[in-house]
């Protein structure tokens, strides 16, 4: 990329392999149209983790704002960068790389916050530090709910996994706080959780009998909304939290850090996003 001349439109992006299926060219797009911004968001595909390198070699000098990051950069986006937010070293990944006109890359985690606020507008009633929370998967998403959970002031994250030893790998990473539990100890689990919260592609769905009617599920999944997961909490009684809210909300604070400024509250891109992914509320 060149340098981008004076009054050149602002341009950030996405980056991951694969990144086609990303909604957040459309969330940032619309968000830009809505705000009559002189904006560009742009997805980025490289091939490898070499291929980002360079990627982000080339953006400390081009005049880009910023980059949203996927997998499976996100442990890379916090190697490269110069300097870090608290919450994305507790995560030991970055979804959002800024870029200042030095050319020095900050890199910050909003996975977190997107996870918080999307309980707060979809689940009002679950108070997040009452109790445990139950977190089903031990991959890198995992991490970044662990730490926005310690921060909302939750006692106790269990840790569900197929692979014991990956789940204590988080346990040794926090160091209190933090327990780990094979799938066949779901049920142990699941006693006395004020949430659960399937941050894991695949696997056998489980059964909801040993959770609270009154506590709250949520899938990281978007496609679909309504997830097999959240069909069957549903059908338990449960509050749902679903993953396009969590996406909505994390992409919020990076379209400030790109474009300087909060998009509408009043701006119903939910209902836009819907319509986009041949969805219904």
């Amino acid at each position: 990329m060149k340098n981008l001349p004076t009054g050149a439109a602002m341009v950030a992006g996405i980056v991951g392999q694969p990144v086609y299926h990303s909604l957040s060219p459309f969330l940032h797009t619309a968000w830009l149209r809505d705000l009559r911004l002189n904006g560009v968001y742009a997805p980025f595909s490289p091939k490898d983790e070499h291929g980002f390198e360079r990627l982000i070699m080339s953006c400390r000098s081009n005049g880009i704002k910023g980059l949203n990051i996927t997998a499976p950069f996100k442990a890379d986006a916090l190697r490269l960068a110069d300097t870090a937010s608290d919450i994305a070293r507790d995560c030991g990944s970055a979804n959002l790389l800024t870029f200042d006109e030095d050319g020095y890359v900050h890199a910050d985690s909003t996975d977190g916050h997107g996870l918080i606020s999307a309980f707060k507008h979809q689940a009002p009633t679950c108070d997040l530090s009452a109790g445990p929370v139950v977190i089903m998967g031990a991959g890198g998403a995992t991490r970044a709910a662990v730490a926005a959970l310690r921060d909302a002031g939750c006692p106790e994250v269990r840790i569900v996994n197929r692979t014991l030893a990956r789940a204590e790998e988080l346990v040794f990473a926090f160091k209190t706080g933090v327990t780990a539990f094979e799938l066949s100890n779901v049920d142990v689990a699941f006693k006395g959780a004020v949430a659960v919260i399937n941050a894991a592609s695949g696997g056998p769905l489980p059964l909801f009998d040993a959770m609270d009617k009154c506590a709250a599920a949520m899938d990281m999944t978007y496609r679909p909304l309504k997830t097999n997961w959240l069909k069957a909490a549903e059908a338990h009684g449960m509050t749902t939290v679903d993953g396009l809210e969590m996406l909505i909300e994390q992409a919020r604070p990076s379209f400030q850090a790109f474009y300087g400024v909060l998009p509408h509250a009043a701006f119903d891109i939910r209902d836009l996003a819907l319509k986009f992914l041949g969805e219904t509320a």
